[in-house]
């Protein structure tokens, strides 16, 4: 079998055998097929796409390529959640210490920043001495003692996708649902969750640009999961908008201790309350009232906040940054965008917010960037927001004035500006179980 020939036949929109794609998946994580054959096939998958049986075959074979967790010990209450993308998505930080404190246990394996979105583990390795590698041993001693842990994909937790998403990253083949599927559901199957719940992201800031085609997505994984027995929904959400008001790795930090302190933005501590309580209604099997009724407690008697901090100490990050947040990393430069002119914020293009942050050094534009964990947006108004000529919409921040320049440049295609105030729009548009 020759990966020339798998390319040749995806090229041709012939679907491709449970052999073929093993043999493809178990190439690309030995390290025996090189990169620019693996993303031609990428590219190839991206154009011709996949069929029902492909996706959920590539989706096995990533999911044991390697090493898989055990979580079995824990019984039906383990969980894990996903995005598929966002700008300012900073959920996991949230929603995580919530359902953990409702006796869910959260043992969840995350994804580094792909294109112009944010990952949660560049979020947490912001923390001070936060480890986003454990043996497989250590992670589920951790998650038995705190009930949470969150890791990167460490080890040999599904090689295969390890180094495809970095090509995805680089190579444009980003945006195709048989890869995001594969990609998502393969982790989350790798890492054993009895429960997975899926935030699939629709708009100008997400890879699927409509609910139609979020709906999709969200149908073909929700079909992955059930298929391997796992309990799994899917929330189809707004991501027109970037969510919060913060856009950058230590800024995203802040932004998440905030709202588990009792702060911060309404419609990101609504989302995050609706994820946590479809994970323990899901969980738990108990009614959609009393899931809600038990996040919400959590969130506001401090309980949440609290399994935050034996969270990250546990995992050797620095529980100070937790309670003193200004200790966290910090860009030595800043620019304030003001607005051009009276009337109401018509739109802010989450796409274009988000690459403005990539280009101060939050993101990666090649695989080998290093992130700026201080960089990144502020966000004082958004959509649907009234300004004034010269009033302050947001504040850039890096480290040094060429980022500033460019990303200002960047950040100013993505507003559009109106006499009159635009049409709500809903953040969640449905869920799919």
């Amino acid at each position: 079998m020759r990966v020339y020939d798998i390319i040749e036949k995806k090229k041709h929109r012939l679907p491709l055998s449970e052999e073929e794609i093993r043999f493809f998946a178990n190439g690309v994580a030995s390290g025996e097929i090189p990169d620019y054959q693996a993303a031609a096939l990428l590219m190839a998958i991206c154009l011709c796409g996949m069929n029902e049986e492909e996706t959920f075959f590539l989706t096995a074979a990533i999911a044991e390529s390697g090493d898989t967790i055990d979580l079995s010990a824990f019984g039906e209450y383990t969980a894990d959640k996903h995005s598929s993308g966002g700008v300012g998505d900073k959920t996991t930080l949230i929603l995580a210490p919530i359902a953990a404190s409702c006796g869910v246990i959260m043992a969840k394996m995350s994804g580094r920043g792909l294109g112009h979105t944010g990952g949660t583990v560049d979020k947490l390795e912001s923390i001070r001495g936060y480890r986003t590698t454990l043996s497989s041993e250590e992670f589920c001693e951790l998650v038995k003692k705190n009930g949470i842990a969150v890791i990167g994909q460490s080890g040999n937790l599904a090689p295969a996708d390890k180094k495809l998403y970095a090509l995805r990253d680089v190579t444009a083949t980003i945006d195709s649902v048989p890869l995001i599927a594969s990609s998502i559901m393969g982790k989350k199957l790798a890492a054993g969750a009895k429960t997975i719940v899926l935030d699939v992201k629709y708009g100008s800031g997400g890879f699927m640009k409509t609910p139609e085609q979020a709906t999709a997505l969200a149908e073909t994984m929700v079909k992955i999961g059930k298929r391997y027995g796992r309990r799994v929904a899917a929330l189809i959400t707004n991501m027109d908008v970037p969510l919060g008001n913060a856009v950058g790795n230590a800024l995203e930090v802040k932004e998440a201790i905030e709202i588990l302190q009792g702060r911060g933005c309404p419609a990101l501590r609504a989302l995050c309350l609706a994820l946590a309580k479809t994970i323990v209604q899901l969980s738990l099997g108990i009614e959609e009232s009393e899931a809600e009724r038990r996040v919400t407690e959590a969130l506001e008697s401090g309980a949440a906040f609290d399994t935050l901090c034996r969270w990250i100490g546990g995992q050797g990050g620095d529980v100070s940054v937790l309670l003193h947040p200004e200790y966290l990393p910090a860009a030595p430069l800043s620019l304030d965008i003001l607005s051009e002119r009276d009337g109401y914020i018509f739109g802010m293009n989450a796409e274009r917010v988000g690459e403005a942050s990539l280009l101060l050094g939050a993101g990666r534009q090649t695989k080998e960037d290093t992130l700026d964990m201080g960089a990144g947006v502020i966000l004082h108004k958004k959509t649907g927001d009234t300004v004034s000529r010269g009033a302050r919409i947001a504040t850039l921040y890096a480290s040094d004035e060429a980022r500033l320049e460019k990303a200002k440049e960047c950040f100013l295609s993505a507003i559009t500006y109106a006499d009159k105030k635009p049409k709500t729009q809903s953040l969640i548009y449905k869920t799919v179980l």
